[in-house]
């Protein structure tokens, strides 16, 4: 399975550290980037899981059926907008993490740099999303 972001420039990261990003990517944290969900080109049928919180608010995460490497979610909370795993990038040793959420729940060891934006949970939506604004790549 394979997939295409059709942006301009590339993304910038955030890392969450919420406890159900810990679980679902087995490490210490997860590395996302928003994208519109209109500019992810998959090919090939992602296995689906969905997971209804609490709130009512309905999370449908894609994976490959194949490894099981969770690529993107959506969220009813946020419609249009796909959350797509950084590391699952070509390109993700150029990334650039400008923000870390749910930081209350980091593992002790994990260090952020000083000047990098934090939350000890969510982030809000606008301050969060002016960080991650695209960046262009030259050269």
């Amino acid at each position: 399975m394979r997939y295409r972001v059709r942006v301009e420039g590339l993304p910038n990261a955030y890392a969450c550290h919420c406890r159900d990003c810990q679980t679902w990517s087995g490490s210490a944290f997860s590395l996302q980037v928003l994208v519109p969900e209109t500019a992810l080109e998959v090919s090939g049928e992602p296995a689906l899981f969905e997971l209804t919180a609490p709130s009512g608010r309905l999370s449908r995460q894609r994976a490959c059926p194949v490894c099981f490497t969770r690529i993107y979610n959506t969220n009813s909370a946020r419609p249009g907008i796909a959350v797509l795993r950084a590391g699952t990038l070509d390109r993700s040793d150029e990334l650039k993490i400008v923000a870390h959420i749910w930081t209350s729940r980091k593992l002790d060891g994990v260090a952020i740099p000083d000047g990098i934006a934090r939350w000890e949970q969510s982030a809000p939506p606008e301050d969060l999303a002016a960080l991650l604004a695209p960046r262009r790549i030259t050269g």
